[in-house]
């Protein structure tokens, strides 16, 4: 925003900071103080969108990450938003099945696979359903790990070991909040697990792939840009992400006894020491 010639106490008065860890009450919580406050504009994530919908429809809403801003019911289409919201893409059902020819290409062998997923988020709900359908493609079978709170991940991982040999996260705000948790979970069961975020391998787990968070963050920053200069969110089209990173854990790797096929490894973007 500096970069783009806003600036916080000469032309923009206060840049106001909320984080909701992933709770939906927190979230709706966050979304009204917002509401009251009649802030100018709010950038959020995905999670967030339909709780600022419901409170208004007049306050300018960017998302910088969006699994599926249609399917999830953000916008009318990605070229025409309709209303208050536009922002950003990262295309998450769309990739599961890379994400999971993935996994099979580290491990050929793999049969069973569990998929970590928030249900009370529709977009994470399709984008099980995704990995369902090209794990079925593959000839693995899925073993779907359904989630509606914190308070479910623990029991999710019991006797898991005996019934899957990898594991992929559906990327969304309460799991990314606990990659910790859910990494150190999973490296207990000694499964290989696959993410949609960089920061999930960062924090310990093997394999990511997926759409440059901070790419998107940053070009967020030229759609706040457009409306406070007077451009409408509903003339703005949703972006698609063009820039994907595949992130290898080498420590993850040795810790589970996975050896890296060369292949794989000489198209990663990052490779974790």
């Amino acid at each position: 925003m500096r970069e783009l010639g806003w600036i916080e106490g000469r032309n923009v008065a206060a840049i106001d900071y909320r984080w909701a860890d992933g709770r939906a009450d927190r979230i709706a919580e966050i979304a009204a103080e917002f509401v009251r406050l009649k802030v100018d504009i709010i950038v959020t994530g995905g999670n967030a969108v339909l709780a600022i919908r419901k409170l208004t429809s007049t306050i300018p809403v960017v998302f910088a990450v969006a699994v599926d801003p249609v399917g999830s019911g953000f916008v009318d289409t990605l070229s025409r938003p309709g209303g208050n919201v536009t922002g950003l893409s990262i295309q998450g059902p769309d990739l599961a099945g890379k994400r999971t020819e993935l996994l099979r290409e580290l491990l050929p062998g793999l049969q069973r696979l569990a998929v970590l997923a928030n249900v009370a988020y529709p977009a994470a709900r399709q984008e099980l359903a995704e990995v369902q359908v090209a794990a079925r493609a593959l000839g693995v079978k899925d073993v779907p790990l359904e989630i509606r709170g914190e308070q479910d991940i623990a029991p999710a991982f019991e006797g898991l070991r005996a019934r899957a040999e990898a594991l992929y996260i559906a990327s969304e705000a309460l799991v990314d909040a606990r990659q910790v948790v859910i990494n150190a979970l999973a490296l207990g069961a000694q499964l290989p697990t696959i993410w949609g975020v960089s920061g999930g391998v960062q924090s310990g787990g093997l394999m990511s792939y997926g759409a440059s968070l901070p790419a998107l963050f940053r070009r967020a920053a030229d759609y706040v840009d457009q409306i406070l200069r007077g451009a409408k969110p509903a003339d703005l089209p949703v972006e698609q992400p063009t820039k994907f990173e595949l992130v290898i854990n080498l420590k993850t790797a040795r810790a589970l006894g996975l050896n890296v096929p060369p292949a794989l490894l000489a198209r990663t973007d990052e490779v974790i020491e």
